[in-house]
C-alpha cells in the first residue's frame, strides 16, 4: 500500500496551479510531463506512451491501459487535431477536463500529463497568435507543450522558441522540434539539433524533449523505412550534456522491434501514438504495431464484431467517399462522427474502449517498457516536494554568444536540408 500513501501525498503537492484551480476537488493526478520524463529516465530504456486523444474512446482506453500497466502516461492532441481549426472533438481547451473526468470516474491513480503537441509556428502571424493563445491553453489545463517551429529555417526555429517561452510556465514540460516529420527526406542532423538545444540553453531554457525528423511520417505508413535508429542515437549522443530526452513521432508506421531498438539505444522517453489508436477504436484490422491493413481493393478491413457497428462503419465509408477522401484523410472523420459514435449502445462503446486498452497495454508493457513507471513519477514529485521539478540541466552555453544577430550568423554555417516541399501538416 506504499503507492497509495505516496499517491495521496503527490495529489497534495504534484498538481500544477492551473490544475488545482480548475479541479479543486479532483483525485486525478494530472502532472507536468517532467515527472513522466523523469520516470522513464529513472527506469532506463523506457518510453512513455503519448496517446493522441483524437476521440474520447482512445482517451478512456489509454487511461485504462496505463492503470493496468502501472505506467505514467501522456495524453496529447496536436494543433491540427485540436487547435482552432481542429478535425477532432477533443481539443486544446477541453482535453484536460475530459481526462480529469475520466480519471475520477474510473479511479485512475497513475500520473498523467496533458500535452499540447505540435503547436505549430510557421510564420510571424502564428508567432503573434501564440502569445495570445498559449496562455489560454494553460488556463484550460495543459501541463506540457511542444513548440514546433521546425517548418522554418534553423535560426527562425530557435528565435520562435525563444519568443514563445515566456508564455510557457516554468513548471511545464517543454518539447521542441528540429526537422519536419516527412519520411526519408529532410532528415535532421546532429548539428541542427545541437544548434537548437544549445541556443535554448544559453537563454536558460532546458528542453525536456526534442523531436527529430528521423525517417518517420505521420499517419498511415506506406513503406517500412521508418525510424533511423543510428541517426537518432547519434543526435542524442551529441545532446547528452544538456540532458534532453527524445520524443519519437510517427510510431504507427514502425515495427515493434524498431521501437524496442529506439528504447534500448537512444534517450527517447516519449512516443506519440495517434493513427494506430484511432483505427483500433474504430474496429479496423491492424498489424502488430497498429498500421491499418487494406484489402485487395485498397479498402480498410473492418473486423466484424469489433469497434463501431457494421452499420456505423458503412456510414463512415459513405461519408468519406462523398467527400472524396483518401485513406490518409480518414482522420477528418473524428469531428463529424464523435457524437454518432457516442450514440451507439453501451456494449459497442465498451468494445471500442477495450480494444484500445488491450493494444495500448501490450505496447506499454512489451514494446515501450513503461510498465511500473507510475511509482517512479510519483517519487520524482515527492523528492522535489513540488509540481515544479526544475530543469534537468543547468546553463552551459554562453548567452553572449547567442544573441539574435549571432544566432542568424551561426545558422548560416549549418547544412540542414528541409527536404521535399509539400503538405506535411502534423
Amino acid at each position: 500500500m506504499a503507492y497509495a500513501e505516496d499517491f495521496e501525498r503527490a495529489l497534495q503537492v504534484g498538481r500544477p496551479p492551473n490544475i488545482q484551480k480548475l479541479f479543486p476537488n479532483s483525485r486525478a493526478l494530472l502532472v507536468s510531463g517532467k515527472a513522466v520524463d523523469r520516470a522513464m529516465r529513472a527506469k532506463g530504456k523506457a518510453i512513455a506512451m503519448a496517446a493522441n486523444g483524437r476521440n474520447t474512446f482512445v482517451i478512456r482506453g489509454a487511461l485504462r491501459a496505463a492503470q493496468r500497466a502501472n505506467a505514467a502516461l501522456i495524453i496529447e492532441i496536436a494543433k491540427s487535431e485540436g487547435g482552432q481549426k481542429a478535425y477532432c472533438a477533443v481539443n486544446y481547451w477541453n482535453m484536460a477536463r475530459i481526462v480529469d473526468a475520466f480519471c475520477n470516474e474510473m479511479g485512475i491513480t497513475v500520473p498523467v500529463a496533458i500535452h499540447a503537441d505540435h503547436y505549430g509556428i510557421k510564420n510571424d502571424k502564428d508567432l503573434e497568435q501564440a502569445k495570445v493563445e498559449v496562455p489560454t491553453m494553460f488556463e484550460a489545463g495543459i501541463t506540457s507543450i511542444a513548440i514546433d517551429a521546425s517548418h522554418q529555417p534553423n535560426d527562425l526555429n530557435l528565435l520562435a522558441n525563444l519568443a514563445v517561452n515566456p508564455y510557457v510556465p516554468a513548471w511545464a514540460s517543454l518539447e521542441t522540434e528540429v526537422g519536419e516529420i516527412k519520411g526519408s527526406t529532410g532528415l535532421s542532423t546532429p548539428a541542427e539539433a545541437l544548434f537548437l538545444i544549445e541556443g535554448l540553453n544559453a537563454h536558460g531554457i532546458s528542453a525536456d524533449w526534442i523531436a527529430l525528423n528521423n525517417g518517420t511520417t505521420h499517419g498511415i505508413e506506406a513503406s517500412d523505412a521508418g525510424i533511423q535508429v543510428d541517426l537518432t542515437a547519434e543526435v542524442h549522443k551529441v545532446l547528452e550534456p544538456y540532458q534532453v530526452s527524445g520524443a519519437q513521432h510517427g510510431t504507427s508506421g514502425n515495427s515493434s522491434e524498431r521501437l524496442r531498438q529506439i528504447a534500448a539505444r537512444t534517450h527517447t522517453t516519449k512516443a506519440n501514438v495517434a493513427t494506430a489508436l484511432q483505427m483500433i477504436s474504430w474496429g479496423l484490422e491492424v498489424n502488430d504495431y497498429g498500421n491499418a491493413q487494406l484489402d485487395a481493393d485498397g479498402n480498410f478491413i473492418k473486423v466484424k464484431g469489433e469497434g463501431v457497428t457494421e452499420e456505423m462503419w458503412a456510414e463512415v465509408v459513405a461519408y468519406a467517399n462523398d467527400k472524396g477522401w483518401k485513406k490518409g484523410d480518414y482522420k477528418n472523420l473524428n469531428l463529424p462522427f464523435e457524437s454518432r459514435f457516442l450514440a451507439q449502445p453501451a456494449e459497442i462503446r465498451e468494445r471500442m474502449v477495450q480494444r484500445v486498452e488491450d493494444f495500448a497495454y501490450g505496447m506499454m508493457t512489451n514494446v515501450l517498457g513503461s510498465g511500473d513507471t507510475a511509482p517512479l513519477a510519483v517519487e520524482a514529485i515527492l523528492e522535489a516536494g513540488s509540481y515544479d521539478l526544475g530543469p534537468k540541466a543547468e546553463r552551459i552555453a554562453d548567452p553572449a554568444e547567442w544573441t539574435e544577430e549571432k544566432i542568424i550568423e551561426r545558422a548560416k554555417t549549418l547544412d540542414g536540408d528541409k527536404g521535399a516541399e509539400g503538405d506535411f501538416d502534423d
